[in-house]
């Protein structure tokens, strides 16, 4: 016979970086986006330049991914349900995921552009260019600084982040370009920073989808020793075996763990199992900051009537 016992502790975010927070900072930078990308979309087809049309349509990806995760900050608030019995919590992880593969999506499609201007260059207005660039980078540090007010150990707002901080490099690049065809005439330095903003793009989506599919796909979270966890468990003298152990990450930072854990008879029939179950999820909490966790206690002839194997 076994014992089930579960323990819940909610996830609760710094008071500096609540729920409220993320949503007001996000909310903030999703208006100044929005308000610069009409600004450069009509900047970019006066001056004829790749690079600020590069930029509108990654800025396009931005006002998507702040809307994203501010529909799924909303998602992951709602409670948990008889058919979706953790809520909707890993909504922000698809979020950060859809936010990845946008950025490389635009990435193909302007590095695309970019090589036909650099075979095939077009005249640019350089002093557009700047214009615009020196805008761009006032706008984007200003959603920067808004954005740091986040909890940014969230997926979620950190995706919505690294597409502001990728803006605010590409509009330096611009700024840069721009300065370059004024001075000099060489209209493929609009193509070159065309391709640089590329690279900072690829950067920030693989940045951003490693961790995502590593939660999706339910791994092991990377600051988690499986048999360490089983060596401290091990440690309690009623505790003779474990198996079944598994852990992965519902959301970001919050590592979930089950385990079969046998204990000795005189643990199961003197009700010493309710001590043993706080000593083992408290070191649990405390040395894997794991506080989400599931144990099931069972004596030594349990394992033979287990279906399936174990670990």
């Amino acid at each position: 016979m076994g014992e089930d016992r579960t323990t819940h502790v909610g996830h609760v975010l710094p008071a500096s970086a609540s729920v409220d927070t993320d949503r007001r900072a996000l909310t903030v930078a999703l208006a100044l986006l929005c308000g610069f990308m009409v600004f450069e979309v009509g900047a970019a087809v006066v001056s004829n330049s790749l690079v600020l049309l590069a930029d509108a349509g990654h800025m396009l990806v931005d006002v998507g991914a702040i809307a994203g995760s501010l529909v799924a900050i909303h998602l992951a608030a709602r409670p948990e349900t008889q058919s979706h019995t953790y809520g909707m919590k890993r909504a922000e992880i698809l979020a950060a995921a859809g936010n990845a593969i946008a950025l490389l999506i635009v990435s193909a499609l302007v590095t695309w552009d970019a090589v036909v201007r650099l075979l095939h260059p077009s005249a640019v207005d350089g002093a557009v260019l700047i214009v615009v660039a020196g805008v761009g980078v006032g706008v984007n540090v200003a959603a920067t600084v808004t954005m740091t007010r986040a909890n940014r150990r969230s997926l979620n707002v950190e995706g919505a982040y690294r597409h502001i901080l990728t803006d605010l490099y590409g509009f330096a690049g611009t700024l840069v370009a721009g300065v370059v065809i004024v001075l000099w005439g060489f209209d493929r330095a609009d193509a070159v920073a065309s391709l640089l903003v590329v690279v900072l793009m690829l950067k920030a989506a693989v940045e951003l989808l490693r961790p995502a599919l590593h939660i999706l796909l339910e791994a092991t979270p990377e600051d988690i020793d499986l048999e360490e966890v089983r060596s401290h468990l091990l440690e309690l003298p009623e505790v003779r075996s474990v198996h079944d152990l598994h852990a992965w990450t519902l959301t970001s930072s919050l590592p979930i763990l089950t385990a079969h854990v046998v204990v000795t008879d005189q643990c199961l029939n003197t009700g010493d199992a309710g001590r043993v179950l706080d000593h083992l999820q408290q070191c649990l909490s405390g040395h894997f900051d794991v506080e989400h966790s599931t144990l099931q206690f069972e004596s030594a002839s349990h394992i033979e009537h287990e279906q399936g194997g174990h670990a």
